[in-house]
């Protein structure tokens, strides 16, 4: 496995893994590492991944000095190899929102884990994030984002998922092709919420999406939220 590495915005990298054999066009899966006086790690990746992640990392970082473990939501390739980096970084914590860590990473982590309160701070010295919760969005009870307040970057997870192995940091649009993925996957809870929850993201004016799967976006990212939630707004009504 080859993980490729961008900086898309100050001090915070995009380590990047296409896998060809996912999906029609294959499919990225990317983990970010916020370079900080206590360095955050958001996704872990799966097991498999883990010596292609860990080799990204340690070209920023000694892998000994990670602080925090942190996820969108608890699925194999956002947190699968957490255990093997509490294995590796002895100081480090994993944090999540508090139904996750009571109903999954309490018993899953080598390590008690920090459970974040919606809209609480880790201040990492130099960068701040600050948790808010999602639930069932874009899917799973727990599910959450960080928002890293200094270069205003949304840590969005599974929002804004798409296919194929475009640009790392793109200004194009990346609505359409999540459109293009959902059709693949129908991977997205479709409730009377979905829509107002992401409207709730947008109303923080991000800078940067920090996407899991596909192209990060810069440019107008609330309007790039606001069309997102419409979207999900005219499936949930198509579907009702």
């Amino acid at each position: 496995m080859n993980t490729t590495t961008d900086e898309i915005a100050p001090d915070i990298f995009r380590l990047s893994t296409f896998v060809p054999e996912v999906g029609p066009t294959g499919f990225t899966f990317n983990q970010f590492l916020v370079r900080a006086k206590e360095p955050l790690l958001f996704h872990t990746g799966p097991r498999a991944m883990f010596p292609a992640v860990k080799a990204a990392v340690a070209a920023l970082i000694p892998v000994e000095s990670l602080r925090w473990i942190t996820f969108g939501h608890v699925e194999s390739d956002e947190c699968g190899s957490m255990n093997q980096w509490l294995e590796l970084a002895p100081n480090a914590t994993v944090a999540h929102g508090e139904v996750g860590c009571m109903v999954s990473v309490n018993d899953l982590a080598d390590r008690p884990p920090r459970a974040l309160q919606n809209g609480e701070v880790l201040d990492l010295g130099g960068k701040r994030v600050r948790h808010f919760d999602t639930p069932h969005v874009p899917h799973c009870w727990d599910a959450g984002v960080l928002f890293e307040e200094t270069t205003r970057t949304l840590f969005c997870g599974d929002l804004f998922t798409q296919l194929g192995n475009e640009s790392a940091l793109t200004s194009k649009d990346i609505v359409g092709p999540a459109k293009q993925a959902e059709a693949a996957f129908n991977a997205t809870c479709l409730t009377p919420t979905t829509g107002k929850t992401i409207r709730t993201l947008a109303e923080l004016q991000p800078s940067v999406l920090a996407v899991m799967h596909g192209s990060s976006f810069e440019g107008d990212c609330a309007k790039a939220l606001e069309d997102l939630a419409t979207v999900y707004d005219e499936m949930h009504a198509a579907a009702s």
